[in-house]
């Protein structure tokens, strides 16, 4: 049996409307988010054995609604649900849900958290029966959730969702879907912000392609590798760190180069070589073609892309 989509729709909505207190709507996503995470990752691998992700002990969305109304819930959900399951999942970083500037202290903190766990108690909720419509049904709601959240809050930290229109017709211009792809074909995005645009470049493939993706911002990472294994693609790696500054897919002292590369980077980003000197970049990344402007960062990122793809690869990038 099938979840429907009305009932996942209907329960999201419902934490969407729930009293935010002192967040604003791209803060709150966060914790609305990892909340369909652990029910989602609970649902489908708990007690199973070489599952994508391995719910330890104590760790489910079952042992989280024993902390309910508890006067220490945040603190609880920390250590006993988020720690773990950031280890088994190799997140790189998840809200503090004991965060009281966030969350309110006290009573206001406790009913907030008690409330949107009972939301994603709903019965209808059992992704462990999800079959009928298939798992990306989800990954679809988590994309839902945050094309929501992000056309609510603008633009937060300089990041920016890209729609999965803009996303499929970038797949479409690179030409992947035409391409004879197997496994070991690469995928990059270099400024990867929740993964939307790497999933669905992927998705054109025929074949189930390596996935890679940067972001700087920790949080975001995060949901980055969240919605990968939402979309059942647990062995993408998504790794945490400033592309520029830090670039962490390296063989050797060189860049790693891919197969193909894809980009939705920072608009006119002002402090883009904060960190590093770009006359002396070690990945030569500006020798051929010049340094971008001081506070014109766009070509930077342009300039990265060409330096990562192989001879043969092809990018493309929002500018």
């Amino acid at each position: 049996m099938a979840i429907k989509k009305s009932e996942l729709y209907s329960s999201l909505w419902s934490s969407c409307d729930e009293p935010r207190g002192g967040m604003d709507a791209s803060q709150y996503k966060d914790y609305v988010l990892v909340m369909l995470f652990v029910k989602y990752v609970s649902d489908k691998y708990a007690g199973q054995k070489y599952a994508p992700v391995e719910i330890p002990p104590g760790a489910s969305f079952q042992d989280m609604l024993a902390l309910k109304g508890k006067t220490d819930i945040g603190d609880q959900i920390n250590k006993k649900i988020i720690a773990p399951l950031k280890k088994a999942a190799g997140l790189s970083e998840v809200p503090d849900f004991n965060d009281a500037n966030k969350l309110g202290s006290g009573k206001e903190m406790v009913e907030r958290l008690t409330n949107l766990i009972a939301i994603f108690e709903n019965p209808a909720l059992d992704f462990s029966r999800n079959r009928a419509e298939g798992d990306d049904m989800l990954g679809d709601a988590y994309e839902y959730l945050m094309r929501h959240f992000a056309t609510e809050s603008g633009k937060s930290k300089g990041q920016f969702y890209t729609p999965a229109e803009v996303s499929r017709i970038m797949a479409k211009i690179i030409g992947i879907g035409g391409a004879g792809t197997t496994n070991n074909t690469t995928v990059y995005d270099p400024t990867c912000g929740s993964g939307s645009l790497l999933l669905k470049v992927g998705a054109e493939a025929t074949a189930k392609v390596t996935l890679y993706g940067q972001e700087k911002d920790a949080a975001t990472s995060g949901l980055a590798r969240m919605n990968m294994i939402l979309h059942d693609n647990p062995g993408a790696l998504i790794m945490q760190g400033n592309t520029l500054a830090d670039p962490k897919f390296k063989d050797g002292e060189a860049l790693k180069s891919f197969d193909y590369v894809v980009a939705n980077p920072p608009f006119s980003d002002k402090r883009w070589s904060t960190g590093f000197d770009p006359l002396h970049d070690p990945y030569e990344r500006f020798q051929t073609f010049g340094a971008p402007p001081a506070k014109q960062g766009d070509y930077a990122y342009l300039l990265h892309i060409v330096r990562s793809l192989k001879s043969t690869g092809k990018g493309a990038c929002i500018l």
